[in-house]
């Protein structure tokens, strides 16, 4: 399927691996140029070379941390006039109710709620100029059904949520899409890292873990990240342009809800 953006330019966020990866290989397939980021510069280099290689797109590589100023700065300055806007950053860390001060609330409303903001309040003005442009905000599951050790997670991403329901229905009209991803397990490293706490925390083998969270999806299985940025890039195309402020879940039907 021709997805219509062959020669747009995309700025995904933390594109060096994972979901963001996944994404960026996506765009890339479909003949986007980008502008990819993350925090850690060999990481990221590695991939923009590969990228490069296999689908003969422009990359513009920033290793910065987008969820300070400085580092949107520097992303931004490097993205120009961006067409698409994937925004993605890790998640802040697992925890009970208990754990958490009004700084640890901060940090978590910072990196997954007002950096995609101040994102898209940089780069929307641009797309409505010139009539077109997609904006994928990758979120989580946990905004329809919340997951209890990840509330900083919880609420950071809920908020934006909120944001995006209002702001993709003021600017549709001009020709921006505005919609989130919402990914359930996948076989990333931050599900690497939460599958390694809860092991611990049960007492069982990593494993263990894996096979019982891969039996409670009804697919039976983890998603990948190349399924992932498929969704993510059809999203991103000429036939999302009736898709306004959606939460897409991906989940492999994890979600038991009818809405």
């Amino acid at each position: 399927m021709d997805l219509g953006i062959k020669g747009k330019r995309a700025l995904v966020c933390a594109s060096s691996k994972g979901l963001g990866r996944g994404c960026a290989e996506a765009l890339a397939e479909a003949g986007v140029d980008l502008v990819m980021n993350a925090r850690g510069a060999e990481a990221l280099e590695a991939a923009a070379d590969a990228i490069r290689a296999t689908y003969g797109v422009e990359v513009t590589a920033v290793a910065a941390d987008v969820t300070t100023e400085e580092g949107r700065r520097a992303v931004l300055e490097a993205a120009g006039d961006v067409d698409i806007l994937v925004t993605n950053a890790g998640g802040p860390p697992p925890g009970m109710w208990t754990d958490w001060d009004r700084e640890d609330f901060i940090k978590a409303l910072d990196a997954n709620m007002l950096t995609p903001i101040a994102l898209m309040k940089a780069l929307l003005p641009g797309m409505m100029e010139r009539g077109w442009g997609r904006v994928v905000n990758i979120t989580s599951v946990s905004v329809k059904a919340p997951v209890s050790v990840l509330g900083l997670s919880n609420s950071a991403r809920a908020g934006l949520t909120g944001y995006v329901a209002g702001t993709s229905r003021q600017v549709a009209g001009a020709g921006v899409v505005v919609n989130n991803l919402l990914p359930g397990i996948h076989a990333t490293d931050r599900i690497d890292a939460l599958d390694g706490g809860a092991a611990k925390a049960e007492g069982i083998s990593l494993d263990e873990v894996r096979t019982k969270r891969a039996a409670s999806i009804p697919v039976g299985r983890y998603g990948t990240a190349e399924e992932f940025g498929h969704t993510c890039a059809f999203m991103c195309s000429q036939y999302a342009g009736f898709m306004v402020g959606q939460n897409v879940l991906l989940d492999g039907g994890a979600t038991n809800t009818t809405l």
